[in-house]
């Protein structure tokens, strides 16, 4: 026989072989119990990772509908800007109307004197119909 045969062989009737199983099996647990517990953890981490995921992604959303909204308001305020700029260039041509026809009324009175109410009262009804 080989050396190797007769260490095999000295090895299964010695009772080697159960303790080196033993050390085996106990090896191949403690491995095996390693990956499952990283497997775990990994599978823990993932889960939590995708969870707060959702919770930005909802805040995300959130945050933008709120930037909508905001976006909405301030075209809204530009489209009644632009509305209110119109009206008021529309009040100011009118003014500028108005103060011409006054104006052009007060020429037409504008040699005349009065030192009684009498006297008055028939340019100030021509200054009123003048400016109607």
């Amino acid at each position: 026989m080989s050396a190797l045969g007769e260490l095999a062989g000295g090895a299964v009737v010695g009772g080697v072989w159960k303790a080196a199983a033993i050390a085996l099996l106990a090896a191949l647990s403690l491995v095996g119990g390693g990956a499952g517990a990283g497997w775990w953890l990994a599978a823990h981490d993932r889960d939590r990772a995708l969870a707060d995921l959702v919770t930005e992604r909802m805040r995300a959303d959130a945050l933008t509908a709120g930037i909508r909204e905001q976006n909405r308001a301030v075209e809204a305020l530009a489209s009644a800007k632009i509305a209110a700029d119109a009206r008021g260039q529309a009040a100011q041509q009118l003014a500028a109307a108005n103060g011409r026809r006054f104006d052009g009324a007060l020429a037409q009175l504008a040699g005349r004197r009065a030192t009684t109410c009498d006297e008055a009262m028939p340019a100030v009804n021509q200054l009123l119909e003048s400016v109607r």
